[in-house]
């Protein structure tokens, strides 16, 4: 950076009074350094000579004066130019709310130096100019998408796209079946008039010591003792590319892609009036970017202008409260009372890659191929498409192995942190509280849950006046959020022996950049549960909705809550909403759940997301 000062626009030091500028005329520079006037020669005569002296001292001192004017013109044009270029400078490279030991700015709403940011190694740059072998054979060009996703699979005869089977590693789409109802269009007179979004990061490398890493470091060990052969041949020159934890290029995209149509969807609920709104993520690396990725895309790069950005510190001990990463705070969700869903997918995985276990065996000669290789191989696939933009992973499975890789990860998160878990719901019942909080307009001054009551009891850190709440978090996190709501549609048990028909689909539920949009819709009268009418209303007084959107698709309420009317819409009467939400944190059974001593049970035994013990004597949703 290039900084000025009042001894010298470049920094050197000059003496007082000169500037160094151009000369816009003729483009070259103008000295305009002060210098004193030559002295004036006087006559002989003494009068001549006295008037020419009193005359050469009235000038003098005139000179004198202008000069001196001159001289403080300069320096002040100096230092203003300095201060003006450091703004300059600091604006450029400073469109995050940095922080300095005087600004005053406190610890939650700085974004820079990164606190707490968790692991942030790099992988390498993609090269998908020399890796990318298509054009394939059935396809005559390669789209505009930074992913290569036309692989050919074998089995895949609709030409269905195994990239949406990846479960939470899934690159963003949109949920292609939906949710049970369609989509409507808003009653003319209607308006939204609040949204609260809760959006998960964008695509990333895998976390560290994940399953690719141990795929990776066993490839490593007995690289010089194998021989690879056939389609695993290329694993002859294979190596680990990838990073951990944080957001790959494409991670970026979905965030601000998602801003902008935010921004389309949204954009009026913003009140430009000068005032900032609030948005909230955490401290950990990939949520702080894609908070701001995301801000971007909808409020432009001077976001900061419109937005504050508080990060509430995320750590793996728990030792502050966090609503969007809740498991931090509620021990016994990593512990192995909540590990159901783990131990029930590895036992289906085993399942459905028998066949490729032994055929990618036989491949790999001296190598012991286990059916976790194949599953962490699988995971590979994902993790390279969306680091590198193309995997030769992808295409060692058939189509119904990776129907079966999709449905191992519904089972894992039904089973660890949905209703299939005994804590599902305590790990989401903070963030519900804090939706509640907002919708009924009162701060949180007493523990609950995850709260962190030091920030949910302050307007600044948790206003209750804005009409649009902008929140990130994680998958598991948002999954609960789901079961603490109390979404029954996704609570069927399913069995680890065979795929079932299901509406618990991750990849539908919490791809990577996964948003959930809590919309409130008011009407000037009550809205038609039938939407095939002539006119979209009934008689009676205005009244507000609830509407809930999932990677923009309804979720029905009615279908979770009968206390909900049977709707075309899939919307709920806010005050029907409200009242069945009161007993939430109730439901939850926050501390037995986190902190309680219960034995693990099996799997599929569970199925409100609390403790054995306690699901028999709480109501459920």
């Amino acid at each position: 950076m290039h900084y000025q000062n009042v001894d010298g626009e470049d920094g050197s030091s000059r003496a007082p009074g000169y500037s160094d500028v151009e000369d816009s005329r003729a483009g070259t520079r103008k000295d305009t350094r002060w210098r004193r006037p030559p002295l004036v020669s006087v006559a002989s005569s003494s009068k001549s000579a006295e008037f020419a002296s009193s005359r050469a001292g009235i000038g003098l001192h005139l000179l004198f004066l202008i000069g001196s004017v001159i001289f403080f013109v300069m320096l002040w044009k100096a230092f203003a130019v300095s201060t003006c270029a450091t703004c300059v400078c600091a604006g450029l490279a400073d469109r995050r709310q940095g922080a300095s030991s005087s600004s005053g700015v406190p610890q939650y709403f700085q974004t820079e130096p990164e606190l707490y940011a968790g692991p942030t190694p790099t992988g390498s740059a993609p090269f998908l100019a020399e890796t990318n072998p298509a054009p394939f054979p059935t396809v005559s060009y390669i789209p505009n998408n930074p992913l290569e996703t036309q692989v050919p699979i074998s089995g895949n005869v609709n030409n269905s796209n195994i990239f949406q089977l990846h479960g939470q590693l899934s690159h963003y789409f949109p949920n292609p079946d939906g949710f049970g109802v369609k989509e409507y269009a808003l009653p003319k007179g209607s308006n939204i008039s609040w949204l609260n979004m809760l959006h998960r990061h964008g695509s990333r490398y895998p976390t560290t010591g994940s399953g690719v890493f141990q795929f990776a470091q066993k490839h490593q060990n007995l690289t010089r003792k194998v021989n690879y052969q056939g389609a695993l041949s290329f694993l002859n020159d294979w190596t680990f590319k990838l990073g951990a934890d944080i957001l790959v290029p494409v991670g970026h995209q979905e965030l601000f892609d998602s801003g902008v149509l935010h921004y389309y969807q949204y954009g009026h609920l913003y009140n430009n009036n000068g005032s900032k709104i609030i948005a909230r993520s955490t401290t950990q690396d990939r949520m702080t970017q894609s908070a701001e990725y995301f801000l971007a895309g909808f409020f432009g790069l001077k976001w900061t202008q419109n937005a504050t950005l508080e990060l509430v510190i995320e750590d793996t001990k728990g030792i502050w409260n966090n609503t969007l990463a809740g498991y931090y705070n509620c021990n016994n969700s990593n512990t192995g009372v909540s590990f159901g869903g783990t131990n029930a997918s590895t036992a289906w995985y085993k399942t459905y890659l028998a066949d490729a276990t032994t055929r990618l065996g036989n491949l790999a000669p001296g190598y012991n191929w286990t059916a976790t290789d194949s599953y962490n191989a699988q995971s590979m696939c994902a993790y390279e498409t969306v680091a590198l933009g193309y995997s030769a992973f992808c295409d060692l499975f058939t189509y119904q192995e990776w129907e079966g890789y999709e449905y191992s990860v519904d089972i894992s998160f039904a089973g660890n942190d949905a209703f299939q878990s005994p804590t599902g719901r305590a790990v989401g019942v903070g963030f519900v509280e804090e939706v509640l909080a907002r919708l009924n307009h009162h701060l949180i001054t007493q523990p609950t849950a995850q709260v962190n009551v030091t920030l949910d009891s302050m307007p600044s850190t948790f206003p209750l006046n804005q009409s649009l709440y902008f929140d990130f978090s994680h998958d598991t996190n948002i999954m609960s959020i789901l079961t603490a709501f109390g979404f029954k549609q996704f609570a069927k048990v399913l069995p680890q022996t065979h795929m079932v028909p299901r509406d618990l689909i991750v990849s539908h539920l919490e791809p990577f950049a996964a948003r959930l949009d809590i919309e409130l819709i008011d009407a000037p009268h009550p809205v038609l549960a039938k939407r095939n009418a002539s006119s979209p209303y009934g008689h009676g007084h205005a009244t507000r909705y609830i509407h809930f959107v999932l990677n923009q698709r309804t979720i029905p309420l009615h279908r979770s809550f009968p206390e909900c009317e049977e709707r075309d819409g899939g919307w709920c009467e806010l005050s029907t909403f409200l009242k069945l939400q009161s007993n939430s944190l109730e439901k939850a059974q926050y501390d037995y759940s986190c902190n309680g001593d219960y034995p693990a049970v099996p799997y599929g035994t569970l199925t409100d997301g609390v403790p054995q013990s306690s699901q028999n004597q709480v109501p459920t949703a």
